[in-house]
């Protein structure tokens, strides 16, 4: 992530990518209680540290444990957990609300497609210098992990719940097809080949289940696209009309028709009740999944050649608009809640990567990815089967929800693929030659 992003530092006019203000403002109230941290002026406020968190992969309780241990710790700067949102979405939402004039959080959950927007705005703070200052020791997080925070020489975040895509797959099904248990396709040809046979063994349930547009299609289908030498974009210019992309794209089609693939907003739950044999998912449903489903079941990489799968997930972000001690406490707290042992204990509740580079060497993550080896694909898969993401989805404002539109109408609604990544394509350019290129 970081090569690509040298692309990036040309890029001078801070209101090229706006997250249209006004158009979001009153919709991401999600019942979140009144912000009590200054109300946004930068003011100190009575030192409370307001978390706004879309709790990801199920989280909000083990995030309150974690957070009561530090109030018992720090008493004068105690941390409030705030419902902002049920999504990444609506989280990005609510705090661009409050960018206008509501009151701000401290600390705040930035996504794989949120974090870049707010930070080339200068809605959030460079923390390098806070780190310093509140002595946190920015190499201990995985290298891969922290630098996709980095923009322009600084980072507008530290890691938190991350992921990457995985396959889950049901070993019964497995074994009743006459296929590996202990692995999953290695290709995408292969899945074609295995699908059929999936389907035969679970009563003509579909080989896979995957979220549909609303849910992030966009994400599970970009690795998919890289293997077959696709890309949705090659840096700031739009591949979605490239032979490959297109090719990437009818074969999703054709498998959705042929009842091999199946596109649904409740996968995880298709999945967990046997009505399909394998999910594409986030290893953030991991924990929820462990816990739901009523058979066993093994998680893989995504097919290759590699690259086959996208980094995701959220990190932290902290305003720019709230007091310098606002800051510093801010990145203390966050620093704290993503140290190494709150990091296992959040992966191992949740199923996201431990984000602190000697979490493995821990005693207690040693056993528990011993005897859950399924948490250990991603940490595997991280290093081996992944890449940073394409422009077009997390840096051209819009970008995931667009692609992921596009993609629905083509598996669910079995519309001409050329027609709609031309489409694709037009809006793309359309929003960089409006937002991005004049500030190039």
């Amino acid at each position: 992530m970081a090569l690509s992003r040298r692309a990036l530092l040309g890029v001078a006019a801070a209101g090229a990518l706006t997250l249209a203000v006004a158009g979001c403002a009153g919709t991401g109230s999600s019942g979140a209680t009144a912000a009590t941290g200054g109300g946004g002026t930068g003011e100190e406020g009575d030192g409370t540290i307001q978390f706004w968190s879309n709790h990801p992969g199920g989280s909000k309780d083990v995030e309150q444990a974690i957070i009561d241990l530090w109030n018992e710790e720090n008493p004068d700067t105690p941390v409030e957990l705030v419902d902002a949102g049920a999504s990444y979405e609506e989280l990005g939402q609510k705090f661009n609300a409050a960018l206008a004039g509501g009151g701000l959080p401290d600390v705040v959950v930035a996504s794989d497609v949120t974090w870049f927007n707010f930070a080339f705005t200068g809605a959030t703070a460079p923390l390098d210098d806070l780190w310093t200052e509140a002595g946190v020791d920015s190499d201990s997080f995985v290298d891969t992990l922290r630098e996709d925070y980095a923009y322009d020489g600084k980072h507008y975040g530290m890691p938190y719940s991350r992921s990457t895509t995985l396959m889950y797959f049901n070993t019964g099904v497995l074994e009743a097809a006459g296929l590996p248990t202990d692995r999953g396709p290695a290709t995408w040809d292969e899945f074609a080949e295995w699908a059929p046979k999936l389907v035969a063994a679970n009563d003509g349930k579909p080989a896979l289940v995957v979220p549909d547009g609303t849910s992030y299609l966009d994400w599970y289908f970009q690795g998919m696209v890289w293997t077959f030498g696709g890309a949705y974009s090659d840096e700031w210019t739009p591949t979605f009309t490239d032979p490959a992309t297109i090719e990437a794209a009818t074969f999703l089609q054709e498998q959705v028709a042929a009842g091999h693939i199946q596109i649904t907003k409740d996968a995880n739950n298709t999945f967990g009740i046997g009505n399909a044999a394998g999910l594409l998912q986030s290893t953030g449903s991991l924990g929820g999944l462990t816990e739901a489903a009523t058979f066993p079941f093994i998680t893989t990489y995504l097919p290759g050649p590699t690259p086959g799968a996208a980094t995701g997930g959220a990190g932290l972000a902290v305003p720019a608009g709230i007091s310098d001690e606002r800051k510093l406490n801010a990145v203390k707290f966050i620093d704290f809640l993503t140290n190494t042992e709150n990091t296992i204990t959040f992966t191992q509740a949740t199923g996201y990567m431990p984000v602190r580079q000697d979490a493995l060497e821990h005693p207690e993550e040693k056993a528990f990815l011993e005897a859950n080896p399924n948490a250990m694909t991603a940490i595997n898969q991280l290093n081996e089967n992944t890449a940073p993401q394409d422009f077009a989805r997390v840096f051209v404002s819009g970008g995931g929800a667009r692609i992921g539109a596009a993609l629905d109408r083509i598996a669910i609604g079995q519309e001409d693929v050329a027609t709609v990544m031309q489409d694709l394509q037009d809006e793309t350019q359309a929003v960089i030659d409006r937002e991005i290129t004049p500030n190039l």
